[in-house]
């Protein structure tokens, strides 16, 4: 059905937006066509025409999501068809707010049927946006209502939503194709930032890196574009099939390819079934078509009508920012069932109605500014996020995002690290309380113990902490004089080793025994028999005094008090301050030991740094 678009669009611009040998064919616009004009005002519009047809509507919807103003095209001599409606339902969707009803073929019908056309678009434009828009009656072969057409969307244009320039920019492809001379060229709506010549830029989800090397804005040659501009961007060392349609460009290191998003889906009221859990269905963000399944998070259905929170589960992956509208139609039949915005664009996998989760949606949703920068950081962990990132997560200007986290930190709900990244005090406070009762549990079990290693410490808690959040947390308590690290161990800093009853008798037998020969001290098996104390109580003591550094171990069986150690490190600076140098006989003699305990014993104190070896004997350091 030819409702006369494409025509109308040759009145106003002068340009064929049918480029397909297809299209002018069967006269009927399979593709998305573009084109240009000056307004009165002197300014430019750029149009997007659109396939009408329902089997080419994915075609449509590509090019929906950089519409400012919609002109809603219906033939005088059909009328209001079905498509139009849906289409009407997704720009809906899509939250078009302004646009201009054009009644085209005005010449070939009456002007009674015209009276007659005109009431039933009235009135089934009464429940939508255009309820109150402009209609206007036009013949794209005559010419007639075209001059006044083009003085409308000269008012109309003042009223259209401005895009933000602040930020990085972003460019959804909805086309891609080879210039003789230049390469590989895509085009799109800018819809956020600047994009500048020379930029570099990455081509997601594909991941590749390139740069501007030229950019055209309504074709013109220009240094930059802005967003709500149709650009052209000439991309260096691409070939065609490296890109297609629904792949986003942007500045490397801001955007990330996600499998998953969070958001809320509105159903259309007209959308005749209830929508179950898991239903596969085709979503349309920006000019991308991603197949995927629903997951419905709030509620067991959704009814015609209804809204919920839904994680889509991707089938591939996508570019999308927070806020972005999407629609959603079934995968078969292909009937739109509604469409929404993203809440969050990296969400892990949820459990249905979980309440917690449920609840940090609504926040994201609906919470103010300052709620959204703290839950997007709440959600980063304990890994520091970056102020231009939650601005990105969150929508927000990074000015206002900064503004915003420094009243955060000044009130404690956030703090911020040496190299600026922003933690919640949720996060830091349940961290370090993780790492306290792990500590006092350990205390617990092992009274006598100065304390547990540090590396097996954070394997405990490596479910709830990566290495570098462990450190993060480790060392703001430290700081804080909340926990210190103590011979190799670590403990809170209230502990202080104790044991009681037996194990205090046991632990004094031990000592006695060890002290009775200091260096020729009798190998465990022995002490522990020596002693008579039961094994698993006697391993226990014997670890603890290891761990506390009591007893020292030399070698593998050769094993000294710390106080026998201590008396061997005087006698020996004593030797060596009146002597100058010591063999390992002398030094035997001097403790009255034997070379199994003398040879390690020398090796401590070279490891203690009280001795150097120099050839065959030891000197002071």
């Amino acid at each position: 059905m030819d409702h006369g678009k494409t025509a109308l669009i040759r009145a106003l611009t002068g340009h064929e937006t049918d480029r397909l040998a297809e299209e002018r064919e069967r006269g009927m616009s399979i593709d998305l066509g573009f084109a240009d004009f000056k307004l009165p005002s002197g300014r430019l519009a750029g149009v997007i025409d659109v396939p009408g047809h329902e089997r080419f509507l994915k075609n449509m919807l590509a090019g929906a999501g950089g519409i400012d103003v919609v002109l809603l095209v219906i033939a005088a001599d059909e009328g209001m068809m079905p498509q139009t409606r849906e289409h009407l339902d997704i720009l809906s969707i899509l939250q078009t707010r302004r646009g201009v009803v054009v009644l085209t073929k005005a010449d070939v019908v009456d002007e009674e049927w015209l009276e007659l056309v005109m009431e039933d678009v009235r009135a089934a434009l009464q429940d939508t946006f255009l309820a109150r828009a402009p209609l206007v009656p036009v013949s794209s072969i005559t010419g007639t209502g075209i001059p006044e057409l083009i003085q409308l969307l000269d008012e109309i244009a003042d009223e259209a939503p401005k895009r933000t320039i602040v930020g990085p920019w972003r460019l959804p492809i909805d086309r891609c194709f080879t210039v003789g001379g230049f390469g590989t060229v895509v085009t799109g709506t800018l819809v956020e930032g600047v994009a500048r010549v020379g930029d570099r830029v990455a081509v997601l989800p594909e991941g590749i890196d390139t740069r501007i090397r030229t950019l055209q804005v309504h074709g013109q040659t220009v240094d930059f574009a802005e967003a709500g501009t149709r650009v052209a961007m000439n991309l260096a060392g691409l070939d065609r099939d490296d890109i297609e349609r629904g792949c986003v460009a942007t500045p490397p290191g801001i955007y990330a390819a996600t499998w998953a998003l969070d958001v809320r889906l509105d159903v259309l009221k007209s959308f005749g079934r209830e929508l179950k859990n898991r239903t596969r269905v085709r979503v349309y963000l920006g000019a991308a078509e991603v197949l995927a399944r629903l997951n419905l998070l709030d509620s067991e259905e959704l009814e015609p009508g209804q809204s919920g929170l839904v994680q889509l589960r991707l089938e591939s992956p996508t570019v999308v920012a927070k806020g972005d509208r999407f629609v959603v139609r079934l995968y078969s039949p292909m009937e739109t069932i509604g469409g929404g915005s993203v809440i969050h664009t990296a969400p892990t996998r949820h459990r249905r109605f979980d309440e917690q989760v449920l609840s940090n949606l609504r926040v994201m949703e609906k919470g103010t500014p300052a709620e959204l920068v703290a839950q997007a950081v709440h959600r980063s962990g304990l890994t520091p996020l970056p102020p231009a990132t939650a601005a990105l997560q969150v929508g927000l200007p990074a000015d206002d995002v900064r503004r915003l986290t420094e009243g955060l930190i000044a009130t404690g709900e956030l703090v911020q690290t040496d190299n600026g990244g922003l933690l919640h005090i949720h996060r830091l406070d349940a961290a370090e309380h993780k790492i306290r009762s792990a500590l006092a549990a350990h205390h617990a079990a092992h009274p006598m113990r100065i304390g547990m290693s540090r590396e097996e410490l954070r394997s405990r808690l490596a479910r709830q902490m990566d290495s570098k959040g462990f450190n993060l947390v480790w060392n703001r308590l430290e700081s804080a004089g909340t926990v210190s690290a103590r011979g190799g161990r670590v403990s809170l800093s209230t502990h202080e080793p104790h044991c009681t009853g037996d194990r205090q008798t046991l632990r004094e037998a031990l000592e006695r025994e060890l002290l009775r020969e200091p260096y020729n001290s009798p190998h465990w098996d022995e002490l522990r028999a020596r002693c008579g104390a039961p094994g698993r109580i006697a391993d226990e003591v014997w670890d603890a005094l290891l761990d506390n550094g009591a007893v020292i171990r030399l070698a593998a069986d050769v094993f000294i008090h710390q106080q026998a150690g201590e008396s061997a490190v005087q006698k020996v600076r004593e030797y060596l301050t009146e002597h100058g140098t010591m063999t390992p006989a002398q030094f035997r003699d001097l403790l009255g030991t034997s070379r199994k305990f003398a040879m390690p014993l020398l090796e401590y104190l070279d490891a203690r740094r009280v001795t150097r070896r120099v050839g065959d004997v030891r000197e002071l350091i």
